[in-house]
């Protein structure tokens, strides 16, 4: 059984992606009107049984604009003019966006500047104000 790597921890099984050809649009004449090289990939990410179901969950939801109604993700590509190259080029697609769902962001831990860093800005601040203040055109009750 054939296996499409996500990152090091996730591998999805391929009986677990379903193709559908589909013939291609724009330009190129005979060839494109004929032949059935644009390729959709569907993954049924409630089915799968190569996710956990916390990983279900964080691809529902980090991908919640790319699923269907049916809990599938559709990824679809006729940039080629073979369907090899375009299933391809679907599986690579689909692998990024779940590695990008299952990715962990990291919360940022709030940290309070330093006391020199606060007087550097405070000593800037009024250098810049003073700056400002000397461009003022001179007013009228200062004679």
């Amino acid at each position: 059984m054939q296996m499409i790597e996500i990152n090091r921890a996730v591998s999805i099984q391929r009986h677990e992606l379903r193709f559908e050809a589909s013939t291609s649009s724009g330009p190129g004449g005979q060839h494109v009107n004929r032949s059935r090289t644009r390729v959709t990939l569907v993954f049924d990410v409630g089915a799968s049984t190569s996710l956990s179901p916390d990983q279900k969950r964080r691809v529902r939801t980090k991908l919640s604009t790319r699923i269907d109604r049916e809990g599938r993700i559709r990824v679809r590509c006729g940039r080629h003019r073979s369907q090899a190259m375009n299933r391809e080029e679907t599986i690579r697609r689909l692998a990024a966006l779940i590695r990008g769902a299952l990715r962990h962001v990291r919360r940022r831990v709030a940290t309070r500047p330093s006391t020199p860093q606060r007087k550097r800005r405070m000593k800037d601040k009024r250098k810049r104000a003073e700056i400002k203040r000397g461009r003022r055109a001179p007013s009228a009750d200062s004679d």
